[in-house]
């Protein structure tokens, strides 16, 4: 199984994550995936109302579109997190937009919200096995802007709303342009507003969370919080990708666009995590970014995370780090 991993890293980095997930689809659909890949371990808890089956989960990007729900899941993962997805397919920007950087154990992408809409997520959604915990991450497509922007949002609540158990709103990808002014207090103010009359409407009881920019400041991010404290949202994910670079050692890396993930944003963004919990330990907060091993999977809980999520550490560590993790 290390041959064939090390093989599917010869591809280029956006072909590798296909490859990597369809392999993993073909091995669950002949129910040969926990031969090659033992399940993490897992024990009921309950959080945020919610009854998950570990406290590790995936971040929004590994499975954009929901089309690889089941066999995900069936590696141990306590939840998923589908998406970004937005209300109409789009392609996203010009290739090349994802870079590994093996060095730093990093990747830059700036892969621009592609996704193939929500109605296919909503196919998706429909027809998995998988029983778990289940969460929408939603955006606004790229042409979008002003109060279409925020009406992209609420046709995506909409159409998912009896579909999932929670849903988060991705004001943070630093790939699609104008999008961070969503952190300003009166945008996502306005914003929240929305999300609430809609989910009221469709009568959607499940948490609902916002996942921030690790690039903005501490005292910016701290107003922002105390807005979701006091509305009906439930918290925040600590963070997105960031824009910086100054923890990045491979210099050849260093003015490539995109959003920076993976070990360089795990200091970052666990930083932030502990400020915002220390600032309002009440406010519920999901840690990602840079999770490696347990011991940072540790780390983000002990910050204050009550949920953690994963990503780039998949990326490069393969499957066996749920089992690592949760051993």
């Amino acid at each position: 199984m290390n041959l064939i991993l090390k093989t599917i890293k010869l591809f280029p980095p956006e072909a590798a994550h296909s490859v990597a997930l369809y392999s993993l689809k073909i091995l669950h659909k002949f129910k040969l995936l926990n031969f090659f890949f033992t399940k993490g371990k897992t024990k009921d808890l309950q959080v945020f109302g919610l009854k998950f089956t570990s406290r590790l989960g995936t971040a929004a990007g590994l499975d954009k579109n929901g089309d690889f729900i089941d066999c995900l899941g069936a590696l141990g993962f306590g939840f998923l997190e589908v998406g970004t997805v937005t209300p109409l397919p789009q392609a996203g920007n010009p290739k090349p937009r994802v870079f590994r950087i093996p060095r730093d154990y990093a990747v830059i992408n700036r892969l621009g919200f592609n996704n193939k809409g929500i109605d296919h997520l909503v196919c998706n959604l429909k027809s998995r096995k998988y029983k778990g915990i289940i969460g929408v991450n939603i955006g606004a497509n790229k042409n979008s802007i002003g109060q279409d922007r925020i009406n992209d949002y609420i046709v995506c609540l909409r159409k998912v709303a009896d579909l999932c158990d929670y849903l988060t709103i991705n004001i943070s990808s630093p790939n699609t342009p104008g999008l961070r002014e969503l952190h300003n207090q009166e945008n996502i103010t306005n914003l929240i507003n929305a999300v609430e009359s809609e989910a009221s409407a469709t009568n959607f009881k499940g948490p609902i969370f916002v996942k921030i920019s690790p690039d903005e400041s501490i005292s910016s991010i701290k107003k922002l919080a105390e807005i979701v404290l006091n509305s009906s949202m439930s918290g925040l994910i600590i963070s997105n990708t960031t824009i910086d670079r100054k923890d990045l050692s491979d210099n050849r890396y260093s003015h490539t666009e995109g959003g920076l993930s993976g070990a360089p944003l795990f200091i970052p963004s666990t930083n932030i995590l502990k400020s915002i919990k220390e600032a309002y330990p009440k406010l519920s907060l999901i840690g990602v970014g840079g999770v490696m091993s347990k011991d940072d999977f540790e780390i983000k809980i002990n910050a204050g995370a009550e949920l953690v999520q994963i990503y780039t550490g998949f990326i490069f560590k393969g499957p066996k780090i749920v089992q690592d993790i949760l051993k």
